[in-house]
Order: C-alpha cells, then sequence, then structure tokens
C-alpha cells in the first residue's frame, strides 16, 4: 500500500481533544473574529452538537459573543429567542422549542440543542438586558409562518397598514399552505406571483426604522417583523426559482442566509453600542467556502464563500467537522421518520479517511497559519457530507463530492468514531450500533 504523503504532516500538525469540553485551544485559534462559522458533517450527531456548544458557549462567557445564528426559521427560533432572553411565555426549553413541527423535527427538537438552550437562559438570568445573548433562524422555509408574524405585528402595532399588508398577502391566495405549489404556478405563468407585492410590504416595514424613535423591547419587535417580511420576499423567491434547478434555488436559500446574518449584525451593532459578534451553526456544505469545493464548477456558492468575500482578514473563521464511521440520526428519504443508521466507514480516498489513518479519536486541525499544510492540502479530494437524508447503499454518489481541505475550512475537528443524537420525540437510540464480525472484509 502506498504511504500517503500527507499523513505524517497531518498527524504532526493535529492537536489532540480529551474530551468533548476540551474547547480552549479552539476559541484560541478563533482569534478575534466576529463571524465564527461551526459546521457539521452531518446534521444527526451527538458529538457535532455537543462540542459546537461548547464552544458557543466558552465564546458567549468569556469573549463576549453576542449570540448564535442557525440553519433554521426565523418565526420557529424566535420563540426560543424569547424564552432564553427571559420570556415567560413558556415555562421550560422544552415548550419553547415546539414551533419545530416540519420535517426534521430532530434537527433542533433534539436532548443536546436543549441543553445548550438551558444554559442560554441561566447564563442570560445573571446578565443585564443589552448583555444577554439570543439565538437566531437564518433559514427561509418559514413563508407561511412568516406572513403570519408580519401580519400579527402590523395589526397589533401598525393598524394603518394592517389591511393593506393582508391585500398584499393575500396575492398567495390558497398556497401558503404549499409552497411548493405557488412556485410551480409563478414558474409556469399559472400565476402572476407575489414578488412587487412581498417587496412593497418589506419596504415599508423597513422604513418604519428611520420614521420612529423606538428603543428596546419594541425596537426588537419591529426588527423581528422586518426579518419575517424578508424571509416571505426571499422565499416567494426561492419558491418560484426552485423550478429553473437545485443551483438557482440552493443559491438563493445561502444569499437569503447571508443577507439574514448581516442584518442581523447590524440591529445588534445597533442596539448594543459594539460590534456584533456571533456564532453560526450549520452544515459543512453551507459554511465550508465553496470555491473550493467541485459545486463551485456549476456555479453554486454558499454562505461560507459569502462571508469570506464581505470579511476582512481574521474576521471570519470557518470550522469543518468530519467523522469516520459511527451512528447517525437520519431519515431514509424527505418526510420519512428518523432513523439511527450505521455510518459506512470512510473511504480511503477521501478526507475523512486521511484524518482516521492519523490513529487519533479526537483532535483538531489547525489550517490557516500553516503555509505548508495548506499547501499538502490543497489537492482536491473526496469529501463527505449526510444531510437529514443518508443513503449508505448508495454512498458514493449520494454522499462524496470534491473539495480542497485547506481552501475549504481555517481548520477541521475530527471525531473518529460518533454516535446519534438523542431526538426529544420518540425513541432514544441505541448505545451502540454493533459492526458486523467480519467487518471491514466482509469475509
Amino acid at each position: 500500500m502506498r504511504h500517503d504523503p500527507a499523513l505524517d504532516p497531518v498527524r504532526r500538525a493535529a492537536r489532540p481533544l480529551d474530551d468533548l469540553d476540551d474547547v480552549d485551544g479552539l476559541a484560541r485559534l478563533v482569534g478575534d473574529a466576529k463571524l465564527v462559522l461551526l459546521g457539521e458533517a452531518t446534521h444527526g450527531t451527538r458529538e457535532f452538537y455537543m462540542l459546537r456548544a461548547a464552544l458557543t458557549r466558552r465564546l458567549i462567557e468569556h469573549h463576549g459573543f453576542d449570540g448564535l445564528a442557525v440553519e433554521s426559521d426565523w418565526p420557529d427560533m424566535l420563540r426560543l429567542h424569547r424564552w432564553v432572553q427571559g420570556g415567560t411565555d413558556d415555562a421550560n426549553a422544552r415548550q419553547a422549542l415546539g414551533d419545530f413541527q416540519r420535517f426534521p423535527r430532530w434537527m433542533w427538537r433534539n436532548r443536546e440543542f436543549l441543553r445548550l438552550a438551558q444554559w442560554l437562559r441561566s447564563y442570560n438570568d445573571l446578565q443585564p438586558m443589552h448583555r444577554r445573548a439570543g439565538v437566531y433562524g437564518i433559514d427561509l422555509y418559514s413563508l407561511h409562518a412568516s406572513v403570519r408574524a408580519v401580519l400579527d405585528y402590523v395589526q397589533e402595532h401598525e393598524p394603518e397598514m394592517a389591511r393593506q399588508a393582508r391585500e398584499r398577502y393575500g396575492c398567495f391566495d390558497h398556497y401558503l399552505e404549499d409552497p411548493q405549489r405557488y412556485g410551480q404556478a409563478a414558474h409556469f405563468g399559472l400565476s402572476e406571483g407575489c414578488q412587487r407585492q412581498v417587496l412593497q410590504q418589506l419596504q415599508d416595514l423597513m422604513a418604519r426604522t428611520g420614521q420612529q424613535r423606538l428603543g428596546g423591547s419594541s425596537e426588537d419587535e419591529l426588527f423581528h417583523a422586518q426579518l419575517n417580511a424578508l424571509v416571505v420576499r426571499n422565499a416567494e423567491r426561492y419558491y418560484r426559482v426552485m423550478f429553473e434547478g437545485s443551483t438557482t434555488s440552493w443559491n438563493q436559500r445561502d444569499r437569503h442566509m447571508h443577507q439574514v446574518l448581516e442584518r442581523l449584525r447590524e440591529h445588534l451593532t445597533r442596539t448594543r453600542g459594539h460590534p456584533a459578534r456571533l456564532v453560526v451553526w450549520a452544515h459543512n456544505s453551507h459554511l465550508g467556502d465553496a470555491r473550493a469545493t467541485d459545486v463551485s464548477d456549476h456555479g453554486q456558492l454558499n454562505l461560507g464563500q459569502l462571508v469570506r468575500e464581505a470579511s476582512a482578514p481574521g474576521e471570519s473563521f470557518i470550522l469543518g467537522f468530519s467523522t469516520d464511521h459511527g451512528s447517525v440520526a437520519a431519515a431514509s428519504d424527505w418526510d420519512e421518520p428518523v432513523q439511527f443508521m450505521r455510518v459506512t466507514p470512510a473511504r480511503p480516498d477521501s478526507w475523512e479517511g486521511l484524518l482516521h489513518d492519523t490513529g487519533l479519536d479526537l483532535f483538531v486541525l489547525p489550517l490557516r497559519d500553516d503555509p505548508a499544510l495548506q499547501t499538502l492540502l490543497a489537492p482536491p479530494r473526496l469529501e463527505r457530507a449526510i444531510g437529514v437524508i443518508y443513503r449508505p447503499d448508495t454512498e458514493r454518489q449520494s454522499h462524496y463530492f470534491e473539495a480542497s481541505l485547506s481552501q475549504q475550512f481555517d481548520a477541521v475537528l475530527h471525531v473518529d468514531r460518533s454516535h446519534a443524537l438523542h431526538p426529544l420525540d420518540g425513541a432514544a437510540p441505541p448505545e451502540v450500533l454493533e459492526e458486523p464480525e467480519t467487518f471491514p472484509s466482509g469475509l
């Protein structure tokens, strides 16, 4: 077997971690970054959530970060945000996660994220209001919920705007329950579409910022309404262009995430009186710079690329996550129940295979400040991505793509053997998913 020339340098550069709370070294790697992007190689791995939670706690408590932005819908996460900020509508964190009802519920309704939410509430209870950390959703699938949130806001706070807002959003007619059907009708000319109306509603709400001096919770509530109006505007376009191809809709989604992130930072900077610093959680495929992957050949971009392009050197930090084998919480198809599946050991010609061959169980590999290692790990290799759906029978076709590791991330955290997270609904994952006795030879 040919010795991989990258193996020894990677093994020397790797920094082993003692356990899932050993994040002091990770926090030092972040430096002065104002945006810290924490990825994941799957949407259902316990260790990824626990490590991201430990680093998030450290950055909020000891480095002054203002909160967490995650790959979830704005109105669903807003309910949890209000609870961690001291709201009393929900009795506990589990209730505050109650708006997460659509597939995949386990992505945020899980024990690992619940514990972070409980910590955020305990931490915030000891802080003045202007120091309390928030949690925010940056995705765009909440067309119906965001329309309802905007209408509720204008009915209570801007009654003179309410009738016109209802008329504008009425253009969706009977499509709100099934936005894909709206997109199909608009794309094929069966509906005039709502792009003009949703843009007008967003512009009217945005104009309120300059017209009023609100302050405090009133300013926050206006901002939440503005963000929901932005979701409506961008979701309308997302569903309208999804029939043009996956690249167009993907780019619309990640541009939306970046737009929300920028508006959130502007709002927090204005209301808190200091440049806002945020942690971001999303899949590696959203946060690892798309320019370093083969999807860029088809014109696809992502949030990590947009953040880097908009940031000065050192203002952002991207941490990718990796695993070789273990178990994962995922579904076999869209809208199917969560399952606990065995993760197939990584291909030997992949980045995960290289990191596995170091023989280390848990380590971080710094990349940003090591030019020699950057050069060595620049040539593309296969990289695995498991989302909410896992199809191990077609893993090469379904879950691998080519990427340059050192150009994608500023550092990579590898968990060699990982485990499925714990959904709050349904059965708990088995502690061990046994490998066949003949693994790996199959003989």
